[in-house]
């Protein structure tokens, strides 16, 4: 990932800069047992799987190490801790400052049914993420898994995959920009950025402390000089786009709109072709393009666009990813940066494979 404070979208190319996978299997712990913590790299059992737990943490180890022997530049390694959901928010900010990455990936409370409902499998993991969002040391997204089928080439029998950025404006979209030019680099990927702009009869909106929902649930917000931050993201559609002026696998598009009403009209506006949304959560920004959504969002830690997009009554039901821009804000402020600049060390993620009782 990139620096927070530079505007640059500049990468080095695959072959400079490796990338290290770090999953983190998360069990709850039972009885009164202490916190384990497994490395399946230095831990390879032949034995037979002898209970649930064991179980799954086998079948996310394999699919990780499936994964990356077929993936170039990519290298992967497993761990599996057994904690009580207490302290599971510090098993994955003491892993992630560790190691040092750049981005968390943790897996949405809700999980989605067969009907196309989604469920809470364990509310207790609302609260983790919370957390989370409000100490990790680096960038952080929360998955809305829908699965990611993608469409199937019949001619080379390859899938790929379509990939949508709604660009509001802030840190945290721009974090998802930037996010999603990496994937975009996939050369079976297609990538559309729909940027939203304030039209002539929007009204800039008026900050309610008392119904702020964000602040309520203990999650970071940042302040920001409004000017400052229009020319940042300026800057980044424009550098983006430069890069991608030859790229026929990438579109550009911009939505005007007033207010809430008119977003989500336009949101549903789209074709139903994706296969995954990459949205900014927010960082407790007011915009006058979302006023009147707050008042419906049920689960905070998504932001107002990323909760309407992972709704059961939302009519397009495909997979999103919520940005979270690192902000060196709360707990961790003393003394832990973001990671070194890409071009110095490895780009490293980790992601949060699943949770299970």
């Amino acid at each position: 990932m990139f620096q927070q404070s530079s505007i640059s979208l500049k990468l080095p190319t695959h072959q400079e800069i490796p990338i290290s996978i770090f999953s983190l299997h998360l069990v709850e712990l039972t009885g009164h047992a202490s916190t384990t913590l497994i490395d399946h790299n230095f831990q390879k059992s032949e034995m037979t799987a002898i209970n649930k737990m064991q179980a799954q943490s086998d079948n996310i180890v394999h699919a990780f190490e499936i994964f990356g022997k077929h993936t170039n530049h990519v290298s992967t390694q497993s761990f599996t801790t057994i904690s009580p959901y207490s302290t599971m928010h510090e098993e994955i900010c003491n892993m992630a400052e560790g190691k040092r990455v750049a981005f968390i990936i943790i897996p949405f409370h809700k999980q989605q049914m067969v009907d196309g409902g989604m469920e809470a499998s364990n509310p207790k993991f609302q609260m983790v993420n919370q957390i989370v969002l409000a100490n990790a040391p680096c960038s952080i997204g929360i998955l809305v898994d829908r699965g990611l089928s993608g469409s199937t080439n019949l001619a080379s029998n390859q899938v790929s995959h379509d990939i949508v950025v709604l660009f509001f404006g802030g840190p945290d979209d721009r974090e998802a920009l930037s996010f999603a030019l990496r994937m975009s680099e996939h050369p079976r990927s297609r990538l559309t950025v729909i940027r939203f702009l304030p039209g002539l009869e929007a009204i800039e909106p008026t900050m309610d402390p008392s119904h702020d929902n964000i602040k309520d649930h203990g999650i970071v917000t940042v302040q920001i000089d409004k000017d400052k931050d229009k020319q940042l993201d300026d800057d980044y559609i424009k550098e983006f786009r430069m890069m991608k002026t030859n790229d026929e696998s990438f579109s550009y598009i911009e939505k005007v709109v007033n207010n809430g009403e008119d977003t989500v009209a336009a949101i549903k506006s789209m074709d139903n072709m994706h296969d995954l949304f990459i949205v900014g959560r927010g960082g407790g920004i007011v915009s006058r393009l979302t006023i009147g959504l707050n008042e419906w969002s049920e689960c905070p830690e998504l932001g107002v666009i990323g909760d309407l997009l992972g709704s059961v009554d939302f009519a397009m039901k495909v997979s999103v990813l919520v940005v979270q821009q690192y902000t060196g804000l709360g707990p961790h402020d003393g003394g832990i940066g973001t990671p070194d600049n890409a071009s110095q060390q490895e780009e490293q993620y980790i992601m949060n494979s699943s949770v299970r009782g």
